[in-house]
């Protein structure tokens, strides 16, 4: 039985003031008052979390599964359905094409491409909104109504008559569905997992590999036998089980263990939920770019992905004027697809094993190596060397894919990681709309896509080189922290010496005269 504050003797309350101005130990979660978004209200909650419960009482902790395994099944649907159709639309592309006008005319395939464009923009673009409604309603709400809006906007596609209104009900109704579903499968992993986020991320992130090997098979058939408005209908399908997967992200209750000794007084958790729940939250909590680590971070992820996407988006005209006598050009995708899910596994799991911060080296190594094989792709003189080049470009996208959540937990802790999330991804968006439209223009200008795969290699080498100072400024802070905390612990033990030496003489004395 854990023994109540008013219990405690002296010689304990003693004890448990000189551990409280202990650090924590390495590898727990920090306390609210570390967080970034924190400020005067910091202390004020430490002392009333002593005060409420015993020293030594820890968190609940992720419970590693059980309803965790469902919860990432549902993520893992929400990632192939979101990012699967994304990755497809190249076949949408064509049937948009044959629907609404001619493939050779150029107006026309120019309007056409931006239904596609506006939609992946928009998806990254609404995560800082994401994030907060994220924070303001919980990971289960946002999911579940950003799944119905999606399968508004898809269904309402399926419905026009000409290739504007897409723009409206493509583009941005269903994108922004699609976008306030997303972003809460990539919070809530980190509420049931801690010791396998890394692998779980993984599995999670898989699911858009498998779909985007198998949806342009299905996209393919659907399209040639019922055209693309029954194909969007048939779509509409994988919103409506994703609109039922978010009702699995429910938030973690305290187990009856916990609720018992509230109600005893040995839990110091139950003031402090209520002091967090109480506490208003920021709408955007910008303060979380005081956080240089995460900073930097921020910066160098989307410093990278100016000449990331470009192969992704030009590869395959590039093989159609290169390797006009092939076949099956597809394959390259699907080598880039099935890679991608083995790298998203493979290196998830072994981001378990790196510790802290120091998983974004694994970013870095799969930033040199997009970088290179982006270089490499003109220099490909058979068909057999540029599906080498789609394998390996393919294996490190699942590897700096699978451990963008867990880095974000470890910068900025668990209370901040919707917003970091969400301004990384809405800051993503920049550089996936304006690098592969720069390429194709260099393209238009030159007549020839070698400049383009060149310098599409140079951005993920510089944003690699910046993402190297993100464990040095990390662990620098850390120290200056572990510094500050010893000082006091120092300063604290050196005033209680003193008061003890200060009173020992009075005492004597006392003592002395009695006798």
């Amino acid at each position: 039985m854990v023994p109540s504050p008013a219990k405690l003797t002296a010689a304990e309350r003693e004890t448990s003031e000189t551990e409280s101005l202990d650090p924590a130990p390495l590898g727990t979660a920090p306390l609210s008052g570390l967080g970034p978004s924190d400020g005067s209200e910091a202390a004020a909650e430490k002392v009333e979390i002593e005060l409420v419960g015993p020293a030594g009482a820890e968190p609940p902790q992720p419970p590693e599964g059980g309803w965790g395994w469902l919860v990432m099944l549902a993520a893992m649907w929400c990632n192939g359905s979101v990012f699967g159709i994304q990755n497809a639309c190249g076949v949408l592309f064509v049937s948009m094409l044959n629907t609404f006008g001619s493939e050779d005319d150029d107006q026309m395939v120019f309007k056409t491409a931006w239904v596609s464009s506006l939609s992946i923009g928009m998806i990254f673009f609404c995560c800082p909104i994401v994030s907060v409604f994220t924070d303001l309603f919980g990971c289960r709400k946002t999911a579940t109504v950003g799944a119905a809006v999606g399968f508004i906007g898809l269904m309402s596609s399926s419905f026009v008559s000409s290739i504007e209104p897409l723009y409206l009900t493509y583009g941005i109704i269903f994108a922004s569905g699609c976008s306030f579903a997303y972003q809460p499968s990539l919070i809530i992993l980190g509420h049931y997992f801690k010791k396998r986020l890394g692998l779980v991320n993984g599995i999670v992130t898989a699911g858009s590999s498998i779909f985007t090997i198998l949806l342009p098979f299905l996209l393919r058939v659907l399209t040639d036998s019922v055209g693309l408005f029954y194909t969007l209908r048939v779509l509409c399908v994988f919103m409506f089980v994703l609109f039922l997967a978010g009702f699995t992200y429910r938030p973690l209750a305290s187990s009856a263990k916990d609720k018992e000794s509230g109600t005893k007084g040995g839990n110091r958790f139950s003031l402090f939920s209520k002091r967090k729940s109480s506490r208003p939250k920021k709408i955007f909590n910008f303060a979380i770019f005081k956080v240089k680590a995460y900073a930097v971070w921020a910066v160098g992820i989307p410093l990278a992905l100016f000449g990331y996407f470009v192969p992704y988006v030009h590869l395959m005209k590039y093989v159609n004027e290169k390797f006009q006598d092939e076949n099956n050009k597809e394959v390259l995708l699907m080598c880039i697809g099935i890679t991608s899910g083995v790298g998203r596994l493979l290196f998830g799991r072994i981001a378990d094993y790196v510790p802290g911060v120091k998983k974004v080296y694994l970013q870095v190594l799969s930033f040199i190596f997009i970088g290179v094989m982006s270089m490499m792709i003109p220099l490909c003189r058979v068909f057999g060397a540029l599906i080498a080049v789609c394998l390996i470009m393919g294996l490190f996208d699942g590897c700096f894919i699978s451990i963008m959540a867990p880095i974000a937990f470890e910068l900025v802790g668990a209370q901040d990681v919707s917003q970091a999330i969400g301004f990384l991804l809405g800051l993503m968006s920049i550089p996936m709309t304006v690098g592969p439209p720069f390429a194709g223009l260099l393209r238009d200008k030159l007549g020839f896509y070698d400049v383009s795969f060149y310098l599409a290699g140079v951005p993920p080498l510089i944003g690699g080189a910046v993402l190297c100072f993100v464990p040095w400024i990390h662990s620098k802070k850390q120290r200056e922290i572990n510094e500050t905390t010893t000082g006091e612990k120092t300063e604290k033990m050196l005033e209680n010496q003193n008061s003890l030496l200060s009173n020992s003489p009075e005492s004597f004395k006392k003592e002395s005269d009695s006798f």
